[in-house]
């Protein structure tokens, strides 16, 4: 099983790296090993130190790394190191070559909350998977990819969501509340529990009850208006 995942914020404004180092708190299995400022800082902490990130979270613009050089630098000296590229530079060129040196995913400023959190729950659902399988199949290998099955016998299926409506969170809304008790769940608890917003697990929520996967009822309790549970059919 995957522990929870060490992640460096590389970021020269301390406003937009505490952003992301809160966005990155709210998701579960992640914990923030430390906030860089500069290309130097950067390299001489992935030297230095004990326990190497397996994610940095990185912006294209940093005042001693001209384009996308510390990039190169870190993808030579720790490839085995995943980045996530959260920037605001949307030049064509910039995002092809990050794409050609294996970024996982590519954000552009300012990043949308449910946007960011399907790049670090899909990440992590990707780390789980392998290194909980010798091998995989093509059906693994499109999730891992693309988010969704595209097996012949499961195209309908993923053609037919709706938008907004990812099959990897789907599955995983699915997995959380099946392993709910007969109270059911709110859409706060699901979505702690399967690492997305409190409005993506809504979101999921009601559009399994629209296909009759699951029923919502109301909860009354002893103060306050009555709460929205879920229960899986």
């Amino acid at each position: 099983m995957v522990q929870t995942i060490g992640v460096l914020i590389v970021e020269d404004d301390f406003r937009v790296a505490q952003i992301n180092r809160k966005l990155i708190e709210e998701i579960t299995g992640f914990h923030i090993l430390a906030e860089m400022k500069t290309a130097e800082d950067t390299m001489a902490f992935l030297q230095q130190t004990e326990q190497l990130p397996e994610l940095i979270l990185l912006d294209v613009y940093i005042p001693d790394s001209p384009g996308l050089e510390l990039f190169w630098r870190i993808r030579h000296d720790f490839p085995a190191i995943d980045i996530i590229f959260v920037t605001a530079a949307k030049e064509t060129l910039t995002v092809e070559e990050a794409l050609h040196g294996g970024v996982v995913d590519y954000l552009l400023k300012p990043v949308d909350f449910d946007r960011f959190h399907k790049t670090f729950t899909r990440y992590r659902a990707r780390k789980i998977l392998l290194s909980s399988k010798d091998e995989v199949n093509q059906e693994d290998l499109d999730r891992l990819l693309y988010g969704i099955d595209l097996s012949p016998s499961s195209t309908a299926t993923s053609e037919g969501l709706p938008k907004g409506i990812d099959q990897l969170t789907l599955e995983r809304i699915e997995e959380v509340l099946t392993s709910s008790s007969a109270d059911g769940m709110n859409a706060i608890d699901v979505g702690q529990a399967a690492g997305v917003s409190r409005s993506t697990a809504r979101r999921y929520l009601e559009y399994l009850v629209s296909a009759d996967k699951a029923k919502a009822q109301l909860h009354y309790g002893d103060v306050g208006r009555p709460e929205r549970t879920y229960l899986k059919i």
